[in-house]
């Protein structure tokens, strides 16, 4: 683009406007109306017509944006000025419109100066009077005009807009100009971030703040990103998750603790996983799954009704492409995990052999030599995964996981789910994708010693997603946690259910791209 012959015509006017005195990127500050406010605040209300608006006898304000749009109409021009995602008119005249900086003459006004010299893409603003146009557009018969910023490159065609998806993602300030609902979307995206934060803090948690940059990584089962410290020549990892950190504060006698942040994982990347995403993991002392439970389903129907005043989100897609009304109404269905697929895959887990179930795992395309390594407990977990979650549409807490699923949390508290392996966990899905992940949390410091060198031995033997040993941690939980519940909530895709968005590079700015091949 840089090469073009539309850039080199920008550059030609960036000189012209600089050679006629005009500053094409000024350094003063501006307090316009957000247009969206000034929508608002005459939304309803007659303001006077143009005639009005010309002699100064209606409101006066100030507004500013991107040009998008410009019509020349003799001795009057209209143009658009796009601010954030609302579409402002703005009406020059000959006579009136002065240009700041601009020494006019008769050849060249302030409106022939626009007209000339100021391309779709620059910022301007602009002050005057307000009216409406005859078929009622609230519209600025602007007296001052400032330049506030050149824009060297043109913007995407107004009628093709931004399509190829790749350009979009990679260079998403021109999807954020292009597609309006593209910028809703991440506004609604922020305004989720800032009611759950409310939502927490209102249940009387408090937010922190732990490392990114961890030298054992946990609280999860997957592959970390490594980077280097040279000031302490030592390899650190990315964390994985905030579990370990915010469980230490547990331990120091925080009470309720959330952290809504970044965690990395070097995974694959698809429509529901990114590998740098936001999570939200939070840990109150004295309760347990069940208490968690019925926290996650009050936030997600809290946030349905602030955003839409009801629970019903109408028509989403699942992951395969698949439409379905979608409704966040309680109580939501709760499973567990065996009896999931008994209901959805008619199989009695319980009735099996290990054998019977790699056998019923042989038409998936989970690697046979892979699946003969796996002990029971994640056979079921396979098979629920493979077999059951491409069903769990409307909200489903799936309860009771085998305890091989993760070191971290505590066993059943009935006896015999206890003997058989079943730890108080649970994860939420819909729309056929995890949603949550939860447990009550382990906090026998002997047997999660345990269980975490269990885990090293996993490593060890070549399972790279197996938990390491941490000894800090069991030293942590030896000064004594109280028993306590603990959830993680990835951002993202709860921002994908709410907005209906069906990719999660479509909620997240700048997604995971290969290197631009030039």
């Amino acid at each position: 683009m840089q090469h073009s012959e539309e850039y080199r015509n920008r550059l030609r006017k960036l000189e012209e406007i600089r050679g006629l005195g005009v500053e094409a990127y000024p350094a003063d500050s501006l307090s316009p109306i957000l247009a969206c406010d000034l929508a608002k605040k005459y939304h309803g209300h007659p303001v006077g017509h143009s005639e009005e608006a010309q002699k100064g006898e209606t409101d006066w304000v100030e507004v500013a944006g991107r040009v998008v749009l410009f019509r020349a109409m003799g001795k009057n021009a209209f143009l658009t000025l796009l601010d954030e995602n609302q579409p402002i008119q703005v009406m020059l005249n000959r006579e009136d419109t002065a240009v700041m900086g601009l020494n006019p003459s008769e050849e060249l006004t302030g409106l022939k100066f626009v007209e000339k010299l100021v391309d779709l893409g620059d910022f301007l603003s602009v002050k005057g009077h307000l009216f409406r146009t005859r078929v009622g557009e609230l519209t600025v018969y602007a007296k001052e005009v400032t330049f506030r910023a050149k824009a060297l490159l043109p913007l995407p065609d107004k009628y093709s807009g931004l399509s190829d998806i790749e350009m979009r993602y990679r260079k998403r300030w021109l999807d954020l100009i292009s597609n309006p609902q593209v910028m809703a979307t991440f506004q609604k995206r922020s305004r989720i971030l800032s009611l759950i934060r409310h939502f927490y803090e209102d249940h009387g948690f408090i937010e922190v703040e732990t490392p990114v940059l961890q030298s054992i990584y946990g609280g999860a089962n997957a592959s970390p990103f490594i980077t280097h410290v040279n000031a302490l020549h030592m390899d650190t990892f990315l964390r994985i998750s905030l579990e370990i950190q915010l469980k230490k504060l547990i331990v120091g006698g925080i009470r309720r603790v959330f952290e809504m942040s970044k965690v990395f994982r070097n995974e694959g990347l698809d429509r529901t996983h990114n590998p740098e995403f936001t999570m939200i993991e939070s840990y109150a002392a004295y309760q347990d799954y069940y208490d968690v439970m019925d926290f996650t389903e009050k936030l997600f129907v809290s946030l349905a009704h602030s955003l839409y005043g009801t629970t019903d989100l109408g028509v989403r897609q699942d992951k395969k492409g698949n439409t379905h009304h979608l409704n966040l109404a309680g109580p939501w269905k709760r499973y567990t995990m065996k009896e999931s697929i008994r209901i959805y895959k008619g199989l009695d887990v319980d009735q099996m052999s290990d054998q019977e179930m790699r056998h019923a795992l042989a038409s998936t395309p989970l690697d046979p030599l892979e699946v003969k390594k796996l002990p029971r407990g994640l056979l079921i977990a396979k098979i629920f995964e493979e077999f059951v979650e491409e069903h769990l549409i409307e909200p489903h807490f799936i309860i009771d996981h085998p305890v091989e699923t993760t070191p971290l949390c505590k066993y059943h508290r009935n006896l015999k789910e206890k003997e058989e392996g079943i730890v108080e966990r649970f994860e939420l899905f819909m729309l056929g994708m995890e949603m949550a992940n939860a447990y009550s949390e382990l906090n026998d410091p002997l047997v999660q010693e345990t269980l975490l060198r269990q885990q090293q031995e996993a490593k060890d033997a070549g399972d790279k997603e197996a938990h390491p040993m941490d000894e800090e941690f069991i030293e942590a939980l030896k000064s004594g946690m109280p028993p306590t519940g603990g959830l993680g909530i990835g951002i993202d895709r709860l921002v994908m259910v709410l907005t209906g968005e069906v990719s999660i590079r479509d909620v997240i700015y700048f997604p995971m791209m290969k290197p631009h091949q030039s």
